[in-house]
């Protein structure tokens, strides 16, 4: 066990280490409130100190589905969580794939705000070659989109911290419904995320995260 700022330069050399003809698409991993978003800031932090090539980052929430279109299974469903939240073909062919091999490099880092309700139509940036991607969110290596990244990190926490995270950032906005989400909506949709396609287990590295101040960093042979 070593210090976060041992793990965050253990996985910067990682990821410097991967040699593509194009841009290094990493993807940060996890269940909700485990801490992906900060690691993920935190590490392009880290790399931006270290190279002086371009470090891309991107929240794959800002390319949910329009709340509107969101009607295939009850919004409060697991199922609606796991199979209908997210917009993967705006994902892959706004950023996944023109960053990978023979993409023009030209790429968006988000389509839709964070409530799901308001399009963003930013200009398309063009990306070096040698550019780095950091992108983190849910259900990353689910099978649309697992063959687009060249690193994957996985973020590792118990259910029962993520409930415990989860309900405390999601009062704020949720109220007393945020306990509900979380047993009733999340979790149950994230449990079928790990039982299907074993996340952890297909990561090129897992980050244990339970305490972030002393994260546990273990590479996966593939």
């Amino acid at each position: 066990m070593g210090s976060r700022e041992d793990t965050l330069a253990e996985l910067a050399r990682a990821i410097l280490a991967v040699d593509r003809p194009h841009p290094v698409r990493v993807a940060i991993d996890g269940c909700s409130a485990a801490g992906k978003t900060t690691l993920a800031d935190e590490l392009a932090a880290v790399l931006r100190v270290h190279t002086r090539r371009r470090v891309i980052r991107a929240g794959i929430d800002h390319f949910k589905k329009p709340l509107d279109q969101r009607t295939a299974y009850p919004r409060d469903s697991p199922e609606s969580y796991y199979l209908d939240y997210w917009d993967y073909p705006a994902l892959l062919e706004q950023l996944l794939i023109p960053l990978g091999p023979g993409g023009d490099r030209r790429y968006r880092t988000a389509v839709m705000d964070l409530p799901g309700r308001t399009p963003i139509d930013s200009p398309a940036e063009t990306a070096p070659a040698d550019a780095v991607l950091i992108a983190d969110g849910a259900f990353l290596q689910r099978p649309e989109l697992d063959g687009h990244w060249d690193l994957r990190i996985y973020v590792d926490v118990s259910f029962t911290e993520v409930f415990r995270r989860g309900v405390a950032r999601d009062r704020e906005f949720l109220g007393p419904a945020a306990e509900a989400r979380y047993r009733g909506k999340y979790i149950p949709g994230e449990q079928r995320y790990l039982d299907e396609v074993r996340p952890q287990d297909r990561a090129d590295l897992v980050v244990g995260n339970e305490n972030p101040a002393a994260p546990v960093l273990s590479w996966r042979s593939r």
